[in-house]
């Protein structure tokens, strides 16, 4: 691996002016711009309301599952009856909630806020840069992404609904499922499209902002580690988007344009040969959606495990254990996450020799996240922990990512797999991953930047309260569907399984869950607050309030200045994590620093 690492003045850069110049407009400064802080921003705000959204469509979702064929009190005449007559949920109303709100908790939800939002705005501080690489691809990055978000939340408004075949679109169910360019489906698909090609700006930019512009003393081993987090994750985005973003086109000929890709020949719907079946393989977009899916998985965790890896180095007071392990580690990680993909196609009736391949490599895959768990476990022994709210979160992540963990080894060996595939344990082990897990983990990076976007603190006790009602809520939501799924009741059903003999035992579990999960969304109302109070009346506080060592802290003000960041470019002179270092009169040594002899 290369250590070389280039030098950067101001004038190097163009798009840095360093001399006074006339203000831009309104819409140039804060919508159109092509600064990287208020970009993040933007992806910031967009996708915690789309998170919010999607949160949204989940808790209809729990009623139903609660309490099937019930009318939905208040809210259930808002929909009309196309979909809810006299407030009762209709199936296909309850498909179209679960196919959007896995779409947009995943798409425009998490990936935007851990790559759009924490990317953007930190990766450019911790390296010493002044802008991003291409600042006018960063703002079409965003822009293809609203775009996207808002052709998907359209498609819940024209005459049969939104899509309707699950987060995952497996054909022939979706190239059938009301065809023609006002289906729901198609919608969702060029939704699509502009979601992945955001992603593949961004994730270009990223690689070469971070090869590129490091600021002079920035080797590649004293990067901290969220910059290898976000630099392998931009990989993944950048090799796993394209083969998704092929099929999404595919499909959507299949759709609007007569093909027949995904549809094999003699099916039947309603009775009728479908005029346009003939040589297609379903098949194929499954292979195409889950070898962008798996190491979809690790976009949404490797982002978190660098904002936890930072959080829990400052607030031990000590250097991470293992840097050099958490950042192999996180590299193998990116690589084997491309060759695991099949795991998620066991009862497609694979050959037992390929089938032990991906099972092997599965259990592989494994291996580099129990070290880079275990080695942010040890960092915390001898540490002089502080509790505050950032900490709180990062260290929840640690035991449910444990968890998330430990439940998917089940599902990555074919014996266990096949009488456990789509039932609510996939469901129940998904959800540790990525809600208890990922998203404490941008809560606890929400807490813990805050002060150096906007110069104020976040109140410790409203975040505390977020933390332990958060916290009690998510396993109540999310355990019981792991006992449910044991007992053998499938995911996607409308009425939670009541039809069925075997599911009779753990039928109350739905209602436990939906009331956790409602009690939940009042806990959110916290943060809200939190938020939004503090922007304004927050505690105002030091540029380097966390007394933190990465340069965003160190070597610029909070917050940093506009259109260049350093008001001169700082030089680097070790590595990331100097904390309470020998003879030196601070418990803390920023990298622009030079130690004190």
């Amino acid at each position: 691996m290369s250590t070389n690492h280039s030098s950067h003045t101001l004038e190097a850069v163009p798009h840095v002016d360093l001399h006074p110049h006339e203000e831009l407009p309104f819409w140039r400064k804060y919508i159109f711009s092509t600064d990287h802080k208020v970009i993040g921003i933007q992806y910031g705000i967009t996708s915690l309301i789309f998170l919010f959204f999607g949160f949204s469509l989940m808790m209809l979702m729990r009623w139903q599952l609660a309490y099937p064929g019930e009318a939905l009190p208040i809210l259930g005449k808002l929909f009309g009856d196309e979909r809810m007559p006299d407030g009762i949920m209709l199936p296909e109303f309850y498909n179209q909630l679960g196919a959007m709100h896995g779409t947009i908790m995943v798409f425009l939800g998490v990936v935007p806020l851990a790559v759009g939002a924490f990317g953007n705005y930190v990766v450019p501080l911790q390296i010493g840069a002044p802008d991003m690489a291409f600042p006018k691809l960063n703002m079409a990055s965003y822009w293809a992404y609203f775009t996207g978000g808002i052709v998907m939340l359209a498609s819940f408004f024209i005459p049969g609904g939104s899509a309707q075949s699950g987060w995952t679109s497996y054909p022939p169910l979706s190239d059938v499922t009301v065809p023609g360019l006002w289906g729901g489906q198609t919608w969702w698909l060029i939704g699509m499209v502009f979601l992945i090609s955001s992603s593949l700006l961004g994730s270009m930019n990223f690689i070469v902002t971070i090869i590129q512009l490091r600021t002079k003393g920035l080797t590649f081993m004293r990067l901290p580690f969220f910059v290898w987090a976000q630099f392998v994750t931009s990989f993944l985005l950048l090799l796993a988007f394209p083969p998704l973003e092929a099929a999404g086109v595919l499909q959507l000929m299949d759709r609007v344009a007569g093909t027949s890709f995904f549809l094999p020949s003699g099916l039947m719907v309603s009775g009728q040969i479908l005029p346009n079946t003939g040589g297609g393989n379903p098949l194929l977009w499954q292979h195409l959606f889950w070898f962008l899916a798996h190491p979809e998985v690790y976009v949404l965790i490797l982002p978190a495990l660098g904002i936890v890896a930072e959080i829990i180095a400052n607030n031990t007071r000590k250097p991470l254990w293992g840097y050099k392990s958490l950042v192999f580690a996180v590299i193998f990680l990116g690589f084997m996450s491309f060759i695991v993909w099949a795991h998620h196609m066991f009862l497609t009736g694979m050959g037992t020799a390929i089938s032990a391949f991906f099972q092997t490599t599965t259990m592989i895959i494994s291996i580099p996240s129990v070290i880079i768990l275990s080695a942010l476990f040890i960092s915390l022994h001898g540490g002089s922990i502080r509790f505050n709210t950032p900490m709180l979160f990062a260290l929840a992540f640690l035991p449910m990512f444990g968890i998330g963990g430990l439940t998917g080894l089940p599902l990555g060996l074919a014996a266990s797999d096949i009488p456990l595939h789509d039932t609510y344990y996939v469901i129940g082990h998904f959800h540790y991953v990525v809600a208890p897990g990922t998203i404490f983990g941008l809560f606890a990076g929400i807490y813990y930047w805050f002060p150096k976007i906007t110069g104020r603190r976040m109140n410790e006790k409203l975040g505390k309260i977020h933390f332990w009602g958060s916290f009690v809520c998510m396993n109540l939501i999310f355990f019981p569907m792991l006992i449910q799924g044991l007992a053998g009741v499938s995911r996607r059903l409308y009425d939670g399984g009541q039809q069925y003999a075997h599911a009779q035992s753990v039928l109350y579990l739905n209602e436990v869950m939906s009331i956790a999960a409602w009690v939940m969304a009042i806990f959110q109302l916290f943060f809200i607050v939190n938020f939004f109070w503090s922007r304004r009346k927050g505690e105002k506080v030091s540029a380097n309030v966390w007394e933190a060592t990465t340069l965003e802290w160190a070597a610029t003000t909070s917050p940093p200045l506009a259109h260049g960041n350093f008001s001169k470019i700082p030089e680097v002179h070790h590595g990331p994590y100097e904390y309470s270092v020998p003879g030196q009169v601070k418990d803390y040594l920023p990298q622009n620093e030079l130690a004190k002899a």
